[in-house]
């Protein structure tokens, strides 16, 4: 080692030496000052990153939460993505963290995910202008909206796609099939084409980016998310473009999201278009992903449970002998399946596709004793509730029956929250139930299956199946009448 290069080493050693020490100083001034809940920000810089990361790319994730509430209770801190969080598992601080947003805590997500979704996305809204896009996507995805305009649509969109399906097909790919041309429907009114499928498979790769490093030079993966998402909004900016010119040359509006984001008296307008390609691609994201993912563990669990399975069926068989051969469901049919609910509740639960979300203090918070420091995350742990055995009898056991009384459960509002809540809850609640409900009825009405292989859960960066739960088909021999 020449001169130069040891006492650039010496340099850098002392320098990061230093850096550590005024780190840790701060944190034992800050502790000082204010009760913050107990734990540990581990190693500097990386806090318990690695350990988290390593957590959810494992079979059963729950260690991390579970031994750190074991050590320091059910709300701790600790240090992931580069920032101090405290992480809640209490389902009391969890409604609370929900129901001040934008009063004590404002919606911060990883800047990947950020980065990715742009930065006039939904999940990324504050204030009155997240009151106003959030009432005006709620408004396309109520009970009504669902039950005279989408219904038709998903219960056609979902039969299409089983119609082509073969005797051996990978289940989540072909659910992300079903829920991308479903939401692209709702969002723009595009049937599938060679088109909704080139711009699904971008959107595949901007998911892929969303728990990474945000640097282009450090991660591939990122990399490739960022210009799939280039893509992804040229595409989507053509579309808007179009339907601005059909709107002023011809005066035509079709009765969409896109079109309700144009219009100036309906609630919408004002935005620009690269705020309507941001708003566009976060609800892709959301109606796309996670619906699809549900889809999939509800045939995992319910083939794991045969007879939830048979349950199932036979619910479905009932409604299905009540129609004509090609008559699609109604709403009232969808409202005739107490079951498919229970089956549709406890999916949720179990899966977790939403683990939890994070806010950031916006000014000191006092809580259950303790203090948030403004400015610090928080991360309201979604999945730590739902997979209590203090809150759901035998929790990490699939049992659909349990909803049919509540006995799994004990008596509070606060305890099954999929969907989060507060202002910021799930607006498509409902369209997810219904497009899950729809997509099971034809499944069980139309085959039988097996597993293909042997298939297991991950969890990193999202929830799904490690093969893509590769299934073998049977058609069913159903009586003349079920046949569609």
């Amino acid at each position: 080692m020449d001169s130069i290069t040891f006492s650039l080493y010496l340099l850098l050693s002392s320098s990061l030496s230093l850096l550590i020490f005024v780190l840790l100083r701060s944190s034992i001034i800050t502790r000082r000052h204010l009760r913050l809940p107990p734990g540990t920000l581990g190693l500097p810089f990386l806090g318990e990153t690695l350990h988290l990361i390593s957590a959810y790319k494992s079979e059963n994730p729950d260690p991390f939460i579970d031994d750190r509430v074991s050590q320091f209770g059910p709300i701790f801190t600790t240090h992931v993505f580069g920032e101090p969080t405290v992480f809640s598992a209490d389902p009391e601080t969890n409604r609370f963290i929900l129901q001040n947003e934008g009063k004590l805590f404002e919606s911060s997500y990883p800047g990947s995910i950020s980065n990715l979704l742009g930065r006039h996305s939904l999940l990324l809204m504050k204030g009155s202008l997240h009151k106003r896009m959030h009432s005006l996507t709620m408004s396309f995805a109520n009970s009504s909206i669902i039950r005279d305009h989408l219904m038709l649509d998903i219960d056609r969109l979902v039969r299409l796609n089983l119609e082509s399906w073969t005797d051996r097909v990978l289940l989540m790919e072909e659910a992300k099939k079903i829920t991308f041309e479903l939401t692209v429907k709702q969002l723009m009114s595009f049937d599938p084409c060679e088109w909704t499928e080139s711009l699904r498979k971008e959107y595949m790769l901007v998911i892929e980016g969303f728990f990474t490093i945000p640097l282009p030079l450090f991660s591939s993966t990122y990399r490739r998310a960022i210009q799939a998402r280039s893509k992804v909004a040229e595409a989507l900016s053509l579309v808007v473009r179009e339907r601005r010119r059909e709107s002023s040359e011809r005066g035509e509006r079709k009765n969409d999201m896109l079109g309700a984001l144009m219009d100036e008296e309906g609630g919408g307008g004002g935005f620009s278009d690269e705020e309507i390609v941001d708003f566009l691609v976060a609800l892709l994201v959301a109606g796309y992903e996670t619906t699809s993912t549900i889809m999939t563990l509800a045939v995992k669990f319910l083939t794991e449970t045969p007879l939830a399975l048979a349950q199932l069926k036979e619910e479905h068989d009932e409604i299905r002998a009540r129609k004509d051969n090609l008559e699609a469901l109604e709403w009232n049919d969808y409202k005739s399946m107490p079951f498919t609910q229970c089956v549709v509740n406890e999916t949720l639960r179990v899966a977790n596709i939403i683990s939890g979300v994070f806010r950031r203090a916006i000014m000191d918070v006092d809580v259950k004793g303790y203090t948030i420091p403004k400015g610090w995350k928080v991360f309201a742990s979604l999945r730590a509730v739902h997979m209590d055995h203090d809150h759901f009898k035998d929790a990490r056991s699939f049992n659909p029956w349990r909803w049919q009384t509540n006995s799994g459960t004990t008596n509070s509002v606060n305890l099954f929250t999929p969907f989060g809540g507060g202002p910021r809850r799930c607006p498509g609640a409902e369209l997810a139930r219904v497009e899950l409900s729809v997509f099971l009825h034809h499944l069980v009405t139309r085959f039988s299956w097996v597993p293909a292989e042997e298939d297991k859960l991950v969890f990193f960066p999202t929830t799904r199946t490690q093969k893509r739960y590769p299934i073998i088909l049977q058609r069913r021999n159903v009586p003349t009448s079920c046949i569609e």
